[in-house]
Parts: structure tokens; C-alpha cells; sequence
């Protein structure tokens, strides 16, 4: 059963027991994979939806930064609802000890690395855990890692 599949399953469920939250989530994850269809030629993977899944999760960790900013308590916890249903349909999330476990063998294969190679560090490291770690987690890890080689 693909990611898509899933969604429209559980959003099929979710109009039926009334559940406006949820319903309205999953009509937008819907929306922004059938965007990402029509704009593009190559198929709709399981891969391509984690792809948009990752960028709805990361608007909405930014708007729930922001709305605390600005007080607005209500907004934010709308947001975090979201979040947790789209984390539903993200593969498992690594910790961070994992992901420095990770950064340190990406490290060790690369042999003599400086702070100014921390691009090919992260390129190699996303490209290795895209969709299974955020991204300024990474960064954040790999910068500590360089800066004490």
C-alpha cells in the first residue's frame, strides 16, 4: 500500500466520522502531491511524497516558531496537530545520537576532512538520510563534528 494510497484511505475515514482536523489535513497532503504531479514528468514515488511530506512538516514547524513568536497559542497548537498527523505518514525520524553515529562514518570515509568541506559532508549525509532526519538537526551535528577536528 503506497503513502498516497494511505492517505486516501484515511481520509475517506476521516470524513465519514466528521473528523474536520484531520479531513482538512489530508485534503492538503493530498493537494500538494497531486501538485507535485502535475509538475513533474517522472513518476509519483513513495520517495517523491516523503519529499513532499518533509516540506509540509517543515512549514509547519516554522509557522509553530513563528505563531509563539508572536503569542498566538491558539494558531500554533493547530499547527502542531497537523504536524503530528503528518508525521503519521513520515518514516520513522532518527535521533540525534544516531544521526551523529551516522555523521561520524560518513566522516572516517571521507578521510582528511576540514570545516571547509562541511558541504560535501551534508551532501553526502542528506543524500544518505533524506526523509529519515531533519535537515538543521544535520547541520547543526555535522558543524559540531568539523569544528572540533
Amino acid at each position: 500500500m503506497t503513502i498516497l494510497t494511505t492517505i486516501e484511505s484515511d481520509l475517506k475515514d476521516a470524513i465519514k466520522n466528521k473528523n474536520e482536523l484531520l479531513s482538512s489535513t489530508l485534503r492538503m497532503l493530498k493537494s500538494d502531491i497531486m501538485y507535485e504531479k502535475t509538475k513533474g514528468t517522472e513518476e509519483l514515488t513513495d520517495e517523491k511524497i516523503i519529499e513532499v511530506l518533509t516540506r509540509s512538516a517543515k512549514r509547519r514547524k516554522e509557522a509553530i516558531t513563528e505563531y509563539e513568536k508572536a503569542g498566538r497559542d491558539d494558531l500554533a497548537s493547530k499547527e502542531k496537530q497537523e504536524l503530528e498527523i503528518i508525521m503519521k505518514y513520515l518514516p520513522q525520524q532518527m535521533n540525534e545520537a544516531e544521526i551523529a553515529a551516522y555523521v561520524d562514518n560518513v566522516i572516517a570515509s571521507m578521510g582528511t576532512v576540514t570545516k571547509k568541506d562541511m558541504g560535501k559532508v551534508m551532501g553526502q549525509v542528506m543524500k544518505d538520510l533524506k526523509g529519515k532526519a531533519d535537515g538543521q538537526v544535520v547541520k547543526q551535528i555535522v558543524q559540531n563534528k568539523l569544528e572540533n577536528l
